[in-house]
C-alpha cells in the first residue's frame, strides 16, 4: 500500500511539473523573441517542437510497455526531463533551445507513455477515478504555469523559469530510483502485430481514439485562439486573462468528475458533458463580452474538462491488459487534434473572421457527441469495468 501511494504521488508530481512547463511556453513567446531575435514565423516552431517529441515518445513507449522495464524507463525519462529543462535555461541560440525543447517533450512523452499504464494496474477497481485525479493534477499545473512566468519575470530573466522547473524534477528521479514497482503493476501483456490489428478493429478502441482526437482539437483551438478571439472584444490584458479563467475551471470541473466517474457510466457521462458544452460554446463565441464572456467561458471549461479523463478511462477499460498501447493511441490522438485543429481555425479566420472560425469548436463538439453515441450503441460498456453502476 505504501509503495502504491508513493508511486501515485511521484507520478502526479511529475504531471503537475510537466503541465507547468507546457503552459509557460505561450506566456514566454515575447521573451524568446527578445532574447533570440527571431521572427513570429520562427516563434511558431515552439509548439510543434514540444509536441513532436512528445507524440513520438508516447507512441513508442506505449506500444512496448509489455516488453520494457517501466520503472527504469520512467527514471530515465525524469532525468532526461531535468537535463532538457536545464539546457533550455542556458541555450545560447534559438536552434539549440528548440532542440532542447524537442528533448523535453520526448522525455515527458516517454514518462507519460508508462505512467498511466502503471496507475491502471495499481488501481484496477478504481481506474476511472485515478485517471480523473491524474487529469486534475494536470489542471493544477496548467493553471500554475502562467502564474510561475509572471512571478519569475517580476524578479529575474525568463531563463530562471526553466532552471527552477529542472530542479522540480530532480528529486522525482531520485524517488523513482529508490522505489520498487509493485507486482500488481506488471500485468501488462506483450503487444504483437496481430493483437494491435485486433485492438484497432475494436469499436470501443476506435471510438475512444476518434473521440479523443476530437477532444484534442477542441482544446487545441481554445488554448491557441481564445485570447486572440477575446482581444476583438476586450482590452489586451483582459483577453490574456480569459485563458487563465478557462483553465481555472478545469480544477473544480475535474474534481467533480472524479466524484461522478465512480457513479455514472463513462459514455453517458461523456454524452452529457459534450451536450452541455455545445450551448456554452455557442454563447461564448456568439459575441458576448465583458463579465458575461468570462462567465460562459468558465462554464464551458467546467464541462469540457471532464471529457478527456472519461473517454480515456473508457478506452483503457475496454482492454485493460493493453493499457499502454491504448493510452498511447488515445493520448496520441489528443495531441494530433491539438496540432491539426488550430491551423484550420487560422485558415477560416483569414477568410471569414475569427468569430466564425471559433465555431469550429461547436462543430467538433457536435461530431464528438455523434461519435460517442455511436460508440455506445455499437460497443456498449466494457465488461468487468471498474466504472460505476449508473446507467
Amino acid at each position: 500500500m505504501e509503495s502504491r501511494r508513493a508511486w501515485t504521488v511521484t507520478i502526479f508530481l511529475f504531471v503537475v511539473g510537466d503541465a507547468v512547463a507546457t503552459q509557460t511556453r505561450g506566456p514566454l513567446l515575447r521573451s524568446f523573441q527578445s532574447t533570440f531575435g527571431v521572427s513570429e514565423a520562427l516563434l511558431g516552431l515552439v509548439a510543434p517542437a514540444g509536441t513532436l517529441g512528445f507524440v513520438i515518445a508516447i507512441l513508442g513507449v506505449g506500444f512496448v510497455t509489455g516488453r520494457i522495464d517501466l520503472r527504469r524507463t520512467l527514471v530515465v525519462a525524469v532525468a532526461a526531463t531535468t537535463v532538457a529543462l536545464l539546457a533550455m535555461s542556458v541555450a545560447p541560440i534559438y536552434a539549440l533551445f528548440l532542440v532542447a525543447l524537442v528533448g523535453q517533450g520526448a522525455a515527458a512523452g516517454a514518462f507519460r507513455g508508462g505512467d498511466r499504464p502503471i496507475l491502471s494496474h495499481l488501481y484496477p477497481a478504481r481506474r476511472g477515478r485515478i485517471f480523473s485525479l491524474y487529469a486534475l493534477a494536470w489542471a493544477v499545473g496548467a493553471v500554475a504555469g502562467p502564474l510561475v512566468v509572471t512571478g519569475v519575470l517580476a524578479v529575474a530573466d525568463w531563463r530562471l523559469t526553466y532552471a527552477l522547473l529542472g530542479l522540480w524534477f530532480l528529486p522525482l528521479a531520485v524517488a523513482l530510483w529508490r522505489l520498487d514497482l509493485p507486482t500488481s503493476s506488471s500485468n501488462e501483456r506483450t503487444l504483437s502485430l496481430a493483437e494491435l490489428r485486433r485492438l484497432l478493429g475494436r469499436p470501443a478502441v476506435l471510438g475512444s481514439t476518434t473521440a479523443m482526437t476530437l477532444i484534442g482539437g477542441i482544446e487545441g483551438i481554445v488554448f491557441t485562439w481564445l485570447p486572440y478571439y477575446a482581444s476583438t472584444l476586450l482590452a489586451r490584458d483582459l483577453a490574456s486573462a480569459l485563458l487563465s479563467v478557462y483553465l481555472l475551471a478545469y480544477i473544480p470541473g475535474r474534481a467533480l468528475n472524479t466524484w461522478l466517474i465512480d457513479r455514472v457510466r463513462y459514455l453517458p457521462l461523456a454524452l452529457v458533458l459534450a451536450g452541455l458544452s455545445i450551448p456554452a460554446l455557442v454563447v461564448a463565441f456568439g459575441g458576448v463580452s465583458g463579465v458575461g464572456l468570462f462567465a460562459v467561458v468558465f462554464v464551458a471549461g467546467l464541462f469540457l474538462s471532464g471529457l478527456f479523463p472519461t473517454v480515456l478511462s473508457y478506452g483503457v477499460d475496454a482492454e485493460p491488459e493493453y493499457s499502454g498501447p491504448i493510452n498511447a493511441l488515445t493520448t496520441g490522438g489528443t495531441y494530433l487534434g491539438i496540432a491539426l485543429a488550430p491551423p484550420v481555425v487560422g485558415w477560416i479566420a483569414e477568410r471569414a473572421g475569427i468569430r466564425i472560425a471559433m465555431y469550429l469548436t461547436v462543430a467538433l463538439t457536435v461530431l464528438l457527441l455523434a461519435v460517442t453515441a455511436a460508440t455506445w450503441g455499437v460497443a456498449g460498456h466494457p465488461k468487468g469495468s471498474s466504472n460505476g453502476e449508473g446507467t
